[in-house]
């Protein structure tokens, strides 16, 4: 099953992002970010729907999160 991510800067940011998108009603779940990914740090990561991450990604940088990785696949 494929999984698409967008991962922060900090758990800081990626909190911040999770109020941010659910107060515009863009379905988002904060996960650890999957181990492809994170090599030796630990955080979190949305987890978003396919058709939801340009929306996101867009809304986010407007907002002023820092963001990592913008929309990755990650399969599972």
């Amino acid at each position: 099953m494929d999984m698409w991510v967008i991962t922060f800067l900090s758990v800081t940011h990626a909190l911040r992002a999770e109020k941010l998108l659910k107060n515009a009603k863009i379905s988002i779940t904060l996960i650890p970010i999957p181990r492809e990914l994170s090599g030796p740090c630990e955080g979190l990561a949305a987890q978003l729907q396919e058709e939801d991450i340009d929306q996101a990604v867009n809304f986010l940088e407007k907002n002023g999160i820092e963001m990592v990785r913008r929309g990755v696949k990650v399969s599972r």
